[in-house]
């Protein structure tokens, strides 16, 4: 067994697997950025190590550092967790040059999967049925067209290289095929250094189903169950849980073997995620991950596993603990990602200060989190707070444990997604075992409210803290005949009044096309300003230059997510006061639009 291994990643999946590690009696090696002097995960490890300014290009992406940081640490193998290096199969052979084992499969099975062109032909042998498509490169739109007219609309024009639903775009008509591809081509680059895209047909509102599978070194190759997570917007995961309650027992035994098949058809060693697309008694080949899942909690929740101990003793060259017959899920289980965002801002990024902060506990409850109270969420990083994870004997009793779960939990300073939670988990299409793919399109797309209720804005800030909802709790204490009452007002955060009168609204936003038009206080009725903190990624109209209300001015990339900046109304660009590259403030103005 390893002596030390060094954990090359931040936040909450770095605790998660230090918590392991320690148990194994393993020494833990964290490495962090400069923003991420003072994150809880770095207290967390025996040793820590700067490794390079906040940008993940300068720091959790620079392998060769990482590797020079592991020798000089001691350390024998490095877990990737998930994300940033977790599926470069050019790090995982650097390591093995190095002569450090690299926790997760072999550079070969990161590369053989790692191309979704490449991914889908390979699955095709092996006789996982796949969406209908093509297996090799579209280079150009017109290329694009002839190959849509011949699958059919609508198409997915999707990265070979993507992954967490970037560089994914879908056109519905051969009108939208141009932006989609050329969008989707953009995003890849950006976000994989690769704008190889390819072209499927598009399956609309199928369920997201996937199956985790683990092999070790011995030839042993087992499934465990599925997860769905079909609970999504713009393509990335909200909620998921185990078992899908749309997945019959026959269709999960015909998945999990053609799991098997796809893992043993490259050689496939340590935990990994084949996803699927699921239509009535259907399934078709989506992708593999192969590495860690985010969502590995429910399942390790429902087969009594810890995933991670068995990729750490795998990469040791020790067989998996256990059998396929051992594989017996018990109960149900439900993950929600708290995510620094606010849903009633079409999930706009809310990177702040928590000012505040308690996790829920009791029976059942399990809060994978990498903060506390003091903890700056910082606007270059994933969005996510926390994982909360429940369990309990049936979907019905673990639904309402999350309710309680959710209840409890309090995050002040940025806001999160604990009250769209309660919303959704309150749903009658989510509690029925629907996706809620209507009503998550209109939050993702429209600045929406949720419905204000007592269980949407108890908990996820402290008493008095504004809400996403745009109230403020106020709560009371009275006594009546020896008897306590508790009284909670929801007061309209611009109805709150101060020494000096009510308090103004800051801002107001309206909906412009398909991106968000901020106009501040103060500002004139011509300015276009920026609805969040970020980074403009693309410029996309010059002075003087005529635009239509809804054309797109620019896109400001915030937590790894594109936002587009329109124009609120006709008219002329009269000052353009951005650049590629330029850092921006929320309500910054961007542009003047007269």
């Amino acid at each position: 067994m390893f002596e030390k291994v060094l954990v090359a990643n931040r936040g909450e999946i770095a605790i998660r697997i230090f918590r392991t590690l320690r148990e194994l009696g393993i020494g833990s090696v964290a490495v962090y950025s400069e923003v991420d002097r003072t994150a809880p995960f770095v207290d967390f490890a025996d040793e820590a190590y700067l490794i390079g300014p906040g940008p993940a290009t300068e720091s959790y992406l620079k392998g060769d550092v990482i590797i020079e940081t592991a020798l000089r640490a001691g350390a024998q193998a490095i877990h990737p967790g998930y994300g940033f290096l977790a599926e470069n199969a050019g790090f995982a052979r650097a390591c093995a040059d190095a002569g450090i084992v690299f926790i997760g499969p072999s550079p070969s099975a990161i590369d053989a999967m790692g191309s979704k062109i490449e991914a889908r032909a390979l699955m095709h042998t092996a006789g996982v049925p796949i969406v209908p498509g093509v297996t090799e490169p579209v280079d150009t739109v017109d290329d694009a067209r002839h190959i849509a007219e011949q699958i059919g609309y609508p198409v997915a024009v999707k990265a070979a290289a993507g992954g967490g639903g970037k560089g994914f775009r879908v056109a519905l008509t051969a009108d939208e095929l141009a932006d989609a591809f050329e969008g989707a081509r953009r995003e890849s680059e950006k976000f994989f250094a690769d704008s190889v895209v390819y072209l499927e047909r598009y399956l609309p509102h199928p369920r997201h189903v996937e199956i985790q599978i683990l092999a070790d070194t011995q030839g042993n190759c087992i499934w465990l169950g599925d997860r769905d997570c079909s609970v999504q917007r713009r393509h990335q995961k909200l909620v998921e849980e185990t078992p899908s309650p749309v997945v019959s027992d026959a269709l999960r035994a015909r998945m999990g073997e053609a799991s098997v098949r796809a893992a043993r058809a490259v050689d496939y060693v340590s935990a990994g995620t084949l996803e699927y697309l699921v239509s009535g008694e259907e399934f078709f080949f989506l992708e593999m991950n192969t590495r860690i899942q985010v969502e590995h909690t429910v399942t390790e929740m429902v087969v009594g596993i810890d995933l991670i101990r068995e990729q750490i003793c795998i990469a040791a060259g020790a067989p998996m603990s256990l059998s396929q017959d051992q594989v017996q899920p018990r109960g149900h289980a439900f993950e929600c990602r708290i995510n620094a965002e606010d849903a009633t801002k079409r999930f706009l990024p809310s990177p702040a200060l928590i000012t505040a902060y308690r996790e829920p506990t009791g029976p059942g409850i399990r809060v994978d989190s990498g903060v506390r109270a003091g903890t700056q969420i910082a606007e270059i990083y994933d969005p996510m707070v926390a994982k909360l994870i429940v369990w309990d004997v049936d979907r019905e009793s673990a639904r309402r444990r999350m309710l309680r779960a959710l209840d409890e939990y309090v995050v002040e300073g940025p806001a999160t997604l604990i009250p769209f939670h309660k919303w959704l988990f309150e749903n009658e299409e989510f509690i029925a075992g629907g996706a809620c793919h209507d009503a998550l399109a209109i939050f993702a797309e429209t600045p929406t409210q949720l419905p204000v209720s007592e269980r949407t804005v108890l908990g996820g800030a402290a008493p008095g803290a504004p809400e996403s909802g745009g109230h403020v709790v106020r709560e009371f204490v009275a006594e009546v005949d020896g008897r306590r009452f508790g009284v909670r007002l929801h007061v309209p955060a611009d109805q709150i009044g101060t020494a000096s009168g009510p308090v103004q609204k800051k801002k107001s936003t309206k909906k412009s096309g398909s991106g968000t038009h901020v106009r501040a206080q103060g500002q004139p009725t011509e300015a276009v300003s920026t609805p969040m903190q970020g980074t403009v990624l693309r410029v996309l109209v010059t002075e003087g230059q005529e635009v239509a209300a809804g054309d797109v001015l620019c896109i400001v990339e915030a937590m790894k997510m594109e936002n587009e900046v329109t124009a609120h109304r006709p008219g002329v660009v009269k000052e353009l006061s951005v650049v590629e590259g330029q850092s921006v403030d929320a309500d910054q103005v961007i542009a003047i639009v007269a």
